[in-house]
């Protein structure tokens, strides 16, 4: 009889849900449950950057900008600084503007608010996002 395969979650998913979670709490207890903010979500790879403006109510992405968009690589030397990452958040910021979003959430996932994170939060807030 094979045994079942138990379902663990690894310190990655922990530390994302957990941020998730905390970021519900204070989009609750900020404006009301029904006027909570789009989010601003990040995903740092080795290589790239990535950034989208989620709405959890809709479940849709509203806007998004990553290092790999063709005016954005021929710009960069690479995707992978702190440079880049800022270019990022003033083009996710420009696009959020354009679909009517002005005050968002950082959801940071995983990675630490330092670094290249930190760089694109800067260049959204310098791109007109409100946090």
């Amino acid at each position: 009889m094979a045994k079942a395969a138990s379902i663990k979650t690894t310190p990655a998913q922990r530390r994302n849900f957990r941020t998730r979670n905390k970021i519900r709490r204070v989009n609750i207890d900020r404006v009301g449950v029904r006027e909570t903010r789009p989010r601003l979500s990040v995903y740092r790879s080795g290589k790239q950057i990535y950034a989208q403006v989620i709405c959890d109510i809709q479940g849709k992405t509203l806007a998004a900008a990553s290092t790999l968009e063709k005016d954005l690589k021929e710009k960069l030397k690479t995707g992978a600084n702190i440079e880049a990452a800022g270019e990022v958040g003033k083009l996710v910021a420009e696009r959020a503007k354009k679909a009517g979003v002005s005050k968002i959430v950082f959801d940071r996932g995983r990675y630490l608010y330092h670094g290249r994170v930190k760089a694109l939060a800067d260049g959204a807030r310098d791109g007109g996002l409100e946090f």
